[in-house]
């Protein structure tokens, strides 16, 4: 992938994921790694919503946080996406996002459960970062999210939001959307007062399996590309 290929994955991630309802005015953010510069990445510019990047408005900023260039301003929680880039190699994409169900179950200090399709692409559990529901705009702060990830590919932000990574912007962005799915679905059926068994973990974690294939996440988010710019011409 080259740079401008990589700068219009970011734009296109940004019409999916205001399609999908995951903005919130324009504070949320996506980076994906520079190609062939690990050290680099590029982000959505601050002041800006999901569905205005633009090849120029870009923000390059390297692994302390610091823009180096593009013409938009910087987000102040940049940190989420340079100490996440910095402790995990294995993530080429960052979005920190607050989706409404997301957060009601952040808030509820319950797991997320195995009670649909869409969590269980989450089977090997979701971090939590607790230690505050202000802006990360510190590198500690941003190190407490990284270590609250931990390995697995996405965080709650308790009372705040979501942090989701994946290997490739089309990853992360299809694991953002299911995440905000599988909230939404668990808060419905666990208002009902009573919830059935979870299936067993081996039947989870086949299905695991099987939605988390990289060839699923570039399906699904070429679809959801090719929607949200019928959505724009409409």
């Amino acid at each position: 992938m080259t740079k401008d290929e990589a700068k219009q994955k970011l734009i296109d991630a940004g019409l999916v994921l205001e399609a999908n309802g995951l903005a919130d005015f324009t504070r949320g953010h996506v980076s994906v790694r520079v190609p062939g510069e690990p050290n680099l990445f590029y982000m959505k510019p601050h002041s800006f919503g999901f569905d205005e990047m633009t090849m120029d408005n870009i923000v390059t900023c390297n692994i302390e946080g610091e823009k180096i260039a593009g013409g938009g301003p910087r987000h102040s929680e940049v940190y989420i996406h340079s100490e996440i880039f910095r402790v995990r190699p294995d993530v080429n994409s960052v979005i920190h996002a607050h989706p409404t169900h997301a957060v009601a179950v952040s808030a509820t200090d319950r797991p997320l459960r195995m009670l649909s399709q869409p969590s269980a692409a989450f089977a090997d559990g979701i971090g939590v970062y607790r230690d505050t529901i202000d802006l990360i705009r510190s590198k500690e702060m941003g190190a407490g999210v990284a270590r609250a990830l931990g390995s697995h590919k996405a965080a709650f932000l308790k009372n705040h939001g979501v942090a989701t990574t994946g290997g490739t912007i089309e990853e992360c962005v299809i694991l953002t959307i299911m995440l905000e799915n599988a909230a939404q679905i668990q808060i419905l059926a666990e208002s009902t007062g009573s919830v059935g068994d979870e299936f067993p973990r081996a039947d989870v974690m086949k299905l695991n399996d099987k939605i988390g294939r990289p060839e699923q996440h570039k399906i699904n988010f070429d679809y959801l590309v090719r929607k949200a710019r019928r959505q724009l011409r409409a």
